[in-house]
């Protein structure tokens, strides 16, 4: 027994056909018999062949033959005769030209059509892997977050120093912080959703015109309460309907500004860069990083410098202009980045788009909708490939005592420290961090995306360790003590901000296109939780000599994150390894996978069994 070669099957074709074909109805068949079906009922009980209710044009393809001897009345008389109009010939193997069958083994010769395989060489992969699918979208890209971050900073640092103005209290500042982050718990799946189930620019233009509009209501509570609020309470202060709509208006901003940044860090830029570039997207994910942090210490310092020359109000007014004129900007860049990259921001994640944005934006099922989408956003949460991963960057967010931030600089504060040190320590680990950027994506390029990041949560937590040894075992107040306790910290933001971009790249890679912005909004959420938790944790430890048991606990989560992410990587599953098959930890030889010019390049190494050179 056997099956119809494919080179037979072209020489058949290449044949002359046999007699008047007026119907083209073909069915080749080189002096072999049709084998009948597998049963144990005899031969005569088979139904007849019948090929009349075929359609004119009909093509038969692998057809199992008998290749036993037989003659060809013999094959002719096993089956009733067949109507004129679909004439199958019968043409013997003998009378076919070239039907010996292409030998595989090396040493038969070939034509030069299959002598060579082009195969890329290490440098050109590497030049792939490294070169961006859409590099003028991702320039655009980054003109359009250089410039929304840097006015969304501006107002970060703007409204706590003007309510910092406006009353001595802490209080409304906390209240203000405390809903932005409530807000984001809840409300982060809903939007993550939204986003999932909406057209990118359409969505993207409407979060800008939302945070814009909150941005600028908040400045004017804030611009009234300094014209019209005399000297009051701090309960009085945070029941005027001028607070009650800040809080609302801030909520809102914080949670469409958090939309805005998922949407650019977890789906445009894995579009623009490509899934299947590793290095392309490690450097995209760091310039945004860097970007980031440019911006965070240029608007705090902007709003810091017009405060020291004009009136807050004045500077609220300066910023509105800012808010007002930034919005058309982003628009216009919106646009750029989806012409740039040949409309790839305009492809559809999801078939039913129109009818679950309908359901979603239905006021009526708004509560129904909400609950919903939280708990299927925790059910997409929990059922990822990657979520060793993002539940380490959770649980890094529990690390508030020993990072630059509220707590430590109070702590500084109450040793004596003097305010230089802590803006130099501030300083130094900012520029940690803008560094981190640069080592994140040479690590990617020489150990992998994971080995990349479970070097960045070791090095954060061995030095975390090394502080809170500092602190256990020596004062603090004293110089060398305080200096290795500080370089300590400082330097653990190396390995916070290389995880940072590697885990991000992480969640690039095993996060499905449809579910990035549900579950990027999730992750926030959760990370919001946390940090919630640690700032109840700090409220009820209020005193300064209660740190060391914050401390603790910021190592503990640190190193929690890294022992799992440790085991995630040497205990892999299936998914995993076919999910970072590009990764040197995983790396597959028998097959390269790459992505040029949104085409699949398979190169497969084939072995044919074939006599041995002596």
């Amino acid at each position: 027994m056997g099956m119809v070669t494919a080179t037979a099957a072209a020489a058949l074709l290449a044949s002359p056909p046999q007699g008047h074909l007026g119907r083209r109805c073909h069915l080749v068949v080189p002096g072999l018999r049709l084998r009948p079906p597998a049963s144990s009922s005899p031969p005569h009980a088979a139904p007849p062949l019948r090929l009349s209710n075929f359609v004119p044009r009909c093509y038969i393809t692998n057809v199992e033959v008998d290749v036993s001897h037989t003659s060809e009345q013999e094959a002719l008389d096993d089956h009733p005769p067949l109507l004129p109009a679909c004439a199958i010939p019968v043409v013997h193997l003998r009378d076919v030209p070239d039907a010996s069958p292409f030998p595989l083994h090396e040493s038969a010769s070939h034509s030069t059509d299959f002598e060579e395989l082009p195969v890329l060489s290490e440098g050109e992969l590497h030049t792939i892997a490294s070169t961006p699918a859409h590099p003028a979208g991702l320039y655009a890209l980054y003109a359009s977050y250089l410039f929304g971050n840097l006015v969304e900073q501006l107002w970060n640092f703007a409204w706590p120093a003007a309510l910092a103005i406006l009353h001595p209290s802490l209080l409304p500042v906390a209240i203000v912080g405390f809903f932005t982050k409530l807000s984001v718990f809840i409300g982060a799946p809903i939007v993550g959703k939204l986003m999932d189930h909406f057209p990118r620019i359409p969505m993207y233009t409407g979060l800008n015109a939302v945070q814009v509009a909150t941005q600028l209501i908040s400045a004017a509570m804030v611009i009234y309460a300094m014209k019209n609020v005399t000297h009051a309470s701090t309960s009085a202060v945070v029941l005027k309907p001028w607070f009650i709509a800040l809080v609302a208006a801030g909520a809102i901003e914080r949670l469409a500004g958090l939309a805005l940044g998922v949407a650019m860090e977890r789906d445009w830029v894995v579009l623009l860069a490509g899934t299947n570039r590793p290095v392309a997207l490690a450097q995209a994910n760091a310039v945004l990083n860097r970007l980031d942090l440019v911006c965070e210490t240029v608007g705090a310092s902007v709003f810091g410098l017009l405060l020291s020359k004009y009136h807050p109000v004045t500077c609220l007014k300066i910023a509105c202009g800012l808010m007002i004129c930034s919005f058309p900007v982003l628009v216009v860049l919106g646009q750029l980045i989806n012409r740039f990259s040949c409309h790839a921001l305009d492809s559809s994640r999801t078939p039913s788009d129109e009818s679950i944005c309908a359901n979603l934006l239905d006021v009526r099922k708004i509560v129904q909708n909400g609950l919903s989408a939280i708990r299927n956003g925790w059910n997409e949460y929990k059922q990822q490939t990657v979520l060793p991963a993002s539940v380490a960057t959770v649980f890094l967010n529990f690390n508030v005592a020993l990072a630059p931030g509220a707590i430590m600089t109070a702590l500084l504060m109450h040793r004596g420290i003097s305010p230089s040190i802590v803006g130099a320590f501030s300083g130094l680990c900012s520029i940690m961090g803008l560094v981190a950027t640069f080592i994140s994506s040479s690590l990617v390029e020489r150990v992998g995306i994971l080995k990349a990041g479970a070097a960045g949560l070791i090095v954060q937590a061995s030095l975390l360790s090394v502080a809170l040894v500092v602190y256990w075992t020596g004062s603090i107040s004293q110089r060398t003590p305080l200096l290795i306790f500080l370089a300590a910290i400082a330097l653990s933001r190396l390995g916070h901000m290389s995880y940072d971009v590697v885990g991000t790249q992480i969640l690039q890679t095993g996060v499905p296109a449809s579910k990035a912005n549900l579950i990027g909004g999730m992750e926030v959420s959760i990370s919001s939780l946390a940090e919630l938790v640690m700032l109840g944790m700090a409220i009820i430890a209020n005193d300064v000599s209660h740190f060391g048991f914050l401390a603790i606990l910021s190592v503990s989560s640190v190193a929690g994150a890294a022992w799992m992410f440790c085991q995630w990587l040497g205990n892999p599953t299936d998914e995993q390894r076919e999910l970072f098959m590009f990764d040197p930890h995983f790396q597959v030889e028998p097959m390269l996978e790459l992505l040029n010019t949104g085409l699949n390049i398979k190169i497969f190494k084939v072995q044919a069994n074939g006599p041995e050179k002596n």
